[in-house]
């Protein structure tokens, strides 16, 4: 028997059309037509095409008389799903830590929002209740005090402390932007500082929810190619867009009163952007596995 009845009873048994075979590989109905009556043979990326679409070896489509077309095809698809066992359980486990991290991650980027909020609540109160006298920063009254600890401050609100391990080139630091940009100048600037990055928060924590269930999805689902999840892709990188840009016009208003001493290091966001890529690297390696399943399942059912 030779390629051409091969490839004709390979397509038949999977009752298949000559068209759909045709746009499959990527080629005309006449090419398909050609390779089956042998007026015409395929390159070899068209072999390798057949190959992959009726699961069997190249001897196997070129060379051998098959008798037996269903019984090849499992074996072809058992060998492939018991070379595949360890990367399932291994796919498996991965997905899982990385949904747990996303949603790790959203926990603690909404407790440094409260933070963040309390601090903008705050700051107003505490600049009307300090005052600039020589270059340093004294309070006003007794209801902010600056309580030193060896070489640092704590700051005390009403007998509460509101902020701790603040270093005298930071209170030197805030006395000369009170002293250049005024008060109102200086809260204004940190407000809208904290505004931007409060927006970053904001939408990191969403960004970490679409990977969260991006991962929860490949842990669960047949294969990661469905529509769901290309939204939660194309959703993340929106709004890591989005986060880049919300946390570099926060820094740069907060760099402005406190001239580049005030830094904010988001290594959060470098953790998100890791795992973004890292996501992108899994998804595709492991689809060109599953699509050699013809149930197009990317787990056993006992894994």
């Amino acid at each position: 028997m030779n390629f051409g009845q091969n490839l004709k009873n390979l397509r038949k048994s999977k009752n298949m059309s000559q068209e759909e075979l045709a746009e499959r590989v990527n080629v005309s109905r006449q090419s398909v037509s050609k390779w089956e009556t042998g007026e015409a043979y395929p390159e070899m990326n068209n072999i390798l095409e057949l190959c992959k679409i009726f699961h069997c070896h190249i001897n196997d489509l070129v060379n051998d008389n098959i008798l037996d077309i269903d019984s090849l095809d499992e074996d072809v698809k058992m060998s492939a799903v018991k070379f595949k066992k360890e990367k399932q359980k291994q796919m498996k486990g991965i997905s899982k830590v990385l949904s747990l991290i996303g949603k790790i991650g959203a926990i603690v980027a909404r407790v440094g929002l409260v933070f963040l909020i309390i601090a903008m609540v705050t700051l107003p109160f505490v600049f009307a209740n300090i005052e600039v006298n020589d270059g340093k920063i004294i309070s006003n009254n007794n209801k902010i005090e600056l309580v030193k600890h060896n070489n640092t401050y704590d700051v005390r609100i009403n007998g509460s402390t509101a902020a701790t391990n603040i270093k005298d080139k930071d209170l030197d630091m805030t006395a000369k932007s009170i002293e250049h940009f005024s008060k109102p100048g200086v809260i204004v600037l940190m407000e809208l500082g904290f505004a931007f990055i409060a927006a970053f928060l904001i939408v990191l924590i969403k960004s970490l929810k679409h990977l969260e269930l991006l991962f929860e999805n490949i842990n669960k689902g047949d294969t990661p190619f469905t529509l769901d999840n290309v939204n939660h892709i194309k959703k993340m990188s929106y709004l890591m867009i989005a986060c880049l840009i919300l946390s570099a016009i926060g820094e740069s208003l907060l760099d402005i009163p406190f001239n580049g001493a005030f830094v904010f290091d988001f290594n959060i966001l470098n953790i998100v952007e890791i795992l973004f890529l890292y996501s992108m690297s899994l998804v595709f390696e492991y689809g060109h596995e599953i699509q050699l399943d013809s149930k197009g399942k990317i787990y056993d059912e006992d894994v």
